[in-house]
């Protein structure tokens, strides 16, 4: 099969795909080849292999938070949130099942996991970590990180990460990921040993690759924007929700008054005074409910909360495209002075103004040796520029295919989610309506044996 001509001013496009064993093939030999790098770089230790992880299925729950108080890397004392993080194996075939494993885990380990994550595997849209303090919060819902709801909420929040990854095809065969779940000591010293953190973009690289690329490829602007468009509608929608619950809340309540005010009539009432008071239990009843109801709520905005930081996750892979494509224009450009370079030293004529012009002309021609031995330097370090630009070449065609490959898995995972919350959440909101007429109905027949 014939080569492409390598053309660096054209963004990065895939490479014709060829037929897979199954669809996330490719990727996932291109991950396994990167996370074997990783290890072998950092930690020595010996990575698991293949069959083995999946002859020994893990269940996997965030089971218990605690509350704890220690000291910082400043040596003062903190309070924080601990985890306890339980993996179970599913029972052999023989009928035999391994103990439960258990470890605690601060959200810091967490964040720590994800950014490894995020720095070995560029290409994958990594799940996200559930928010660290309360955002979108209504007037009775507590915006202290220690509050016991709060903290109820990330523990979900935290599991369901924990799947997200172990679902992921890729990152579950990671072996920084398996220790975080198996290994509680010395966890923190074998990721740094990997060196993610020498392999880590700067901010200010990807914000200079973002305004100086040239030629950005038009699918990962556009899945930019579409990150920005989700993060803004999602935010809207849980401002909107957080001022509904506000309105819905004083609207539960005021039933309790009449609940109050039913029962106070009552005991001065003689013939109307059990159906006031009957009625004054259905109000009371009923605006004592929305509190569970609201705490539900809760559960399906947080569903919404994790897609709102799954934007972020979009934009951290198209920031990396943007910075490749920008290293390859820079190695091109390179490239195509060096060979200007040359030509001029080869023909002797300058087409363009340089310091090394106005040099020749002021102190005279450079000897046919001193050429020679410049031309030699030059065309090796075209030969090295020309392998290391079709290196990132193919490093970039595959980075776009592998990356495409996740974003689709990654769209059919969000509208599956969103589909099954929004529904949900509707289903909820008629439920609630269906129990308000009935107790309007309940306290209308009381009325009617008055």
């Amino acid at each position: 099969m014939e080569r492409a001509t390598l053309d660096p001013e054209r963004p990065l496009q895939p490479a014709p795909l060829e037929p897979l064993g199954r669809p996330d093939a490719g990727l996932e030999a291109s991950a396994s080849e990167e996370a074997e790098g990783a290890q072998e770089e950092g930690s020595g230790v010996d990575r698991m292999t293949e069959n083995n992880f999946w002859l020994k299925k893990m269940e996997i729950s965030v089971s218990e938070a605690e509350k704890r108080t220690g000291r910082n890397a400043m040596n003062m004392q903190e309070t924080y949130t601990a985890y306890l993080i339980e993996t179970r194996s599913v029972e052999h075939t023989d009928g035999q099942s391994v103990l439960t494993d258990s470890l605690w885990r601060r959200y810091s380990e967490f964040e720590l996991l994800r950014n490894y994550l995020l720095v070995y595997y560029p290409h994958i849209v990594v799940p996200p970590l559930p928010e660290k303090r309360a955002e979108f919060v209504w007037h009775k819902l507590s915006a202290d990180n220690m509050d016991p709801d709060f903290v109820e909420r990330r523990r979900i929040g935290l599991e369901n990460f924990l799947l997200r990854v172990a679902s992921h095809p890729i990152l579950c065969r990671d072996k920084i990921f398996y220790l975080f779940l198996t290994q509680e000591g010395n966890w923190k010293e074998t990721v740094n040993e990997t060196g993610y953190q020498l392999k880590a973009d700067s901010r200010l690289k990807a914000l200079n690759a973002t305004f100086r690329v040239k030629n950005p490829d038009k699918r990962f602007t556009d899945l930019k924007h579409y990150s920005d468009e989700l993060q803004s509608v999602i935010s809207h929608l849980l401002r909107v929700r957080a001022r509904v619950a506000d309105r819905l809340y004083g609207v539960y309540k005021v039933h309790g008054n009449y609940g109050r005010v039913f029962s106070e009539w009552s005991a001065i009432e003689k013939e109307m005074g059990d159906g006031l008071q009957s009625a004054g239990h259905h109000m009371d009843v009923y605006a004592s409910s929305i509190d569970d109801i609201l705490e539900d709520e809760e559960h399906y905005a947080d569903q919404l909360k994790e897609y709102l930081f799954y934007a972020e996750a979009l934009r951290a892979v198209c920031r990396k495209h943007e910075l490749m494509q920008y290293d390859l224009e820079m190695a091109a450009q390179d490239l195509a002075s060096k060979k200007q370079q040359c030509e001029e030293l080869a023909t002797g004529t300058v087409r363009t103004f340089s310091l090394k012009g106005m040099t020749t002309k002021l102190f005279g021609q450079e000897t046919p040796e001193q050429r020679e031995a410049r031309i030699k330097v030059l065309e090796e370090q075209i030969n090295e520029g020309e392998q290391q630009l079709k290196s990132k070449n193919l490093e970039g065609r595959e980075f776009v295919k592998n990356a495409w490959a996740d974003i689709e898995r990654f769209k059919e995972q969000k509208n599956r989610d969103l589909k099954e919350a929004l529904i949900s959440y509707a289903v909820m909101q008629i439920s609630m309506c269906k129990k308000g007429i009935q107790v309007w109905t309940n306290a209308k027949e009381c009325f009617s044996k008055m």
